[in-house]
């Protein structure tokens, strides 16, 4: 046996891949966690009053560009366990998608930070019940629809508009997708609420990996008929 076809067996067998998928996932965290240091370091500063949404939403900013370019990091992955570049992709995809990213991000969480604002306040205001559950429905279809985005603005060059059409698109387009990231979702809420606000930011680079299992549908369906 040469060294060359003994080499690419070690590089490209069951067990080099997996190892190669939970390298990039530990390196791809590392980056989230520096590029998203500002956001989550001043979190947990503040404190639980209501009138501390909008500064929240203020340090999720981070968070956006964070993802976006560790949901680009995680898709780029080599499979070769001798051909690995995590942290190049990452800062790669960083730089290509931060405008895009932000474009999507910052009405995104306006919108968060206008339904938390009316939660905090919500007894204050003197509204019906119903209109608690009206504003949940609409934060998690925020959510949901922001993943979609999330995903296309990381992987395509589209303008932020046909980004925010396509998201709402593919919300109904792919119902078993959409259930799934319901279900990240859930998972994401419990480990914030079992641990702190900083615990899932921990998993970053999981969820991202988890995302993309999720979207592959939507990515290749993008592929094929949205792009040239």
């Amino acid at each position: 046996m040469s060294e060359v076809t003994a080499g690419r067996r070690f590089g490209e067998g069951p067990l080099s891949r997996a190892a190669a998928l939970i390298y990039t996932l530990l390196v791809v965290e590392g980056m989230f966690l520096l590029a998203a240091a500002p956001g989550l370091l001043a979190l947990p500063l503040l404190g639980q009053d209501g009138s501390n949404v909008p500064l929240a939403a203020l340090c999720a900013l981070p968070l956006g560009p964070a993802l976006s370019a560790a949901l680009y990091a995680v898709r780029h992955r080599s499979r070769d366990l001798t051909d690995l570049h995590p942290a190049a992709a990452f800062w790669r995809g960083y730089k290509a998608n931060v405008r895009g990213v932000l474009k999507i991000w910052v009405p995104w969480l306006a919108v968060l930070a206008i339904i938390g604002t009316n939660f905090a306040n919500f007894a204050a205001a003197g509204v019906p019940g119903w209109w608690a559950v009206l504003l949940v429905l609409v934060a998690v279809a925020a959510m949901l629809w922001a993943a979609n985005a999330l995903v296309i603005t990381s992987l395509f060059a589209f303008r932020a508009v046909d980004v925010a059409r396509l998201a709402a698109y593919f919300l109904l387009r792919f119902p078993k997708a959409t259930l799934g990231n319901v279900s990240l979702l859930v998972v994401a809420a419990g480990v914030t609420v079992i641990a702190t606000e900083l615990a899932a930011a921990v998993l970053a680079s999981a969820f991202a990996a988890a995302l993309l299992w999720n979207s592959r549908t939507m990515i290749a369906e993008v592929q094929e008929e949205f792009t040239v």
